[in-house]
């Protein structure tokens, strides 16, 4: 099977409603490794990787998201094949 890595943002209602949590749930069921986190802009980014079927079963569930999301948008562009180990969320750090 074909591996593939791609770069999405989902933009809506996606911050302080579980998407990063819902995302890595779903994203360990589909066998989709990367990693998610919040932007400041409001938007959720992404960056996962595996097989190519996975792949489009993951991003047809950002387009949904949990219940408690409103999605508006997903922009998702394909890149090189990077290989993790899991699915991480990643915190933003603390601004100074």
């Amino acid at each position: 099977m074909e591996k593939i890595c791609v770069h999405c943002y989902i933009s809506g209602r996606v911050q302080g409603v579980g998407f990063r949590h819902y995302a890595k749930k779903q994203a360990t069921k589909q066998q989709v490794t990367g990693w998610v986190k919040n932007l400041a802009d409001g938007r959720v980014e992404i960056f996962a990787g595996g097989e190519l079927a996975n792949i489009n079963e993951f991003i047809s569930w950002l387009h949904r998201g949990p219940a408690s999301a409103d999605v508006i948008a997903v922009v998702c562009k394909s890149e090189p094949w990077q290989e993790f180990t899991d699915f991480s969320i990643i915190r933003a750090m603390a601004l100074e």
